[in-house]
């Protein structure tokens, strides 16, 4: 224990240095993209502080209760309203992953790997798929971490730009009613543990927004997680993405890396312009819709949405739509595409034996 404390002590003290600095500076977001910044500074400056354990499991759980919270009775129904833009948005995300992924095997990568690097879906849930189907694991976590740093840096200084609005504007809270915060954070702790035991994946997250959703929904409630709570959520996420990330990283194939890149901002980019056509049909505000379109953790993404005042509950349940579709479609279409794979391979083959 002793042993593990000495290379993850300085890692919140680095992280709300950070965060203390990016308020100071009036950036958007700066509880998770200050520290997640100074941790990676301090990374690849050579002094390799570690992540903190069950961090971001617990600013997950933070996060995930206040997510929860948003789900009133009249934002359940405005979701059910717009179901099946939803669907819709959820799946051209997918399809725009799809198209991304065939132009990285034009370029050389090999089908599963690309595949599940590239894929819009759970950093874990695609790592574990990329080691059943013997991808190169490096490279798929190396995708999704540059895809979450890159939009966490881009997207919520993007929307505060085109808003016109200070990050460090103050948005007015509802009380915190602990009658119902006290249970909801117990229980959210308990559901996670179950729903990990489970096998569901991002139990962390979704446990508790589960719970906290249906509690809330179900009695209307009009209460709040305490800003020092959800900053410390914040915090423990910006160091975990933080420490991802050391020089050794930058050095490793930094053609692929460059791909990463450009492969994201192509994405952020199309998203938004698939935004503004759903806007165009629905009448709905172009900023929410390409929240919630965009291919990043819907951690962040709710995180921009309530800082915006943009409908933070629409948000978050577009970006669970899009999880849920990617994670059942994810699999069987790669089986699909392999298959299909395998059947030209064997024409060729016979084409050139005749």
């Amino acid at each position: 224990m002793l042993a593990s404390l000495k290379t993850w002590w300085a890692t919140p003290l680095v992280g709300i240095v950070g965060a203390l600095l990016a308020s100071a500076a009036h950036w958007p977001l700066p509880w998770i993209i200050g520290s997640m910044l100074a941790v990676i500074f301090v990374r690849c400056s050579g002094w390799l502080i570690a992540e903190i354990p069950n961090g971001r499991k617990s600013g997950q759980w933070m996060i995930a209760t206040s997510i929860g919270l948003h789900f009133t009775q009249p934002v359940v129904q405005e979701i059910a309203s717009h179901f099946p833009m939803m669907l819709a948005a959820a799946f051209l995300t997918l399809l725009l992953a799809l198209i991304g992924i065939a132009v990285m095997r034009r370029q050389g990568m090999g089908l599963t790997t690309a595949y599940f690097a590239f894929m819009p879906a759970n950093f874990a849930e695609m790592i574990q798929l990329g080691m059943r189907y013997r991808a190169d694991v490096s490279q798929i976590a190396a995708a999704h971490s540059i895809r979450l740093v890159l939009i966490v840096l881009s997207v919520p200084p993007a929307m505060f730009l085109l808003m016109q609005l200070s990050p460090g504007a103050v948005q007015p809270r509802p009380p915190a009613e602990w009658q119902w915060l006290g249970p909801m954070l117990i229980g959210g702790a308990l559901v996670a543990l179950a729903w990990k035991r489970l096998g569901l994946p991002n139990p962390w997250m979704f446990g508790p927004m589960a719970l906290c959703a249906g509690l809330t929904a179900s009695f209307d409630l009009r209460t709040a997680l305490p800003v020092e709570l959800s900053q410390y959520g914040q915090l423990m996420i910006g160091c975990a993405l933080g420490s991802f990330f050391d020089r050794g990283f930058f050095r490793r194939s930094p053609l692929y890396l460059i791909k990463v890149v450009v492969f994201t901002l192509t994405m952020i980019a199309s998203t938004f312009l698939f935004a503004w056509g759903f806007g165009w049909l629905t009448g709905m505000p172009v900023l929410s819709l390409a929240l919630g379109m965009m291919p990043g953790s819907s951690t962040e993404m709710y995180l921009t949405a309530e800082a915006l005042h943009l409908g933070a509950g629409m948000v978050t349940a577009m970006q669970i739509m899009r999880l849920i579709v990617v994670m059942l479609c994810a699999e069987p279409l790669l089986k699909f595409w392999l298959a299909r794979q395998e059947r030209t391979v064997a024409s060729r083959q016979q084409d050139n034996s005749d």
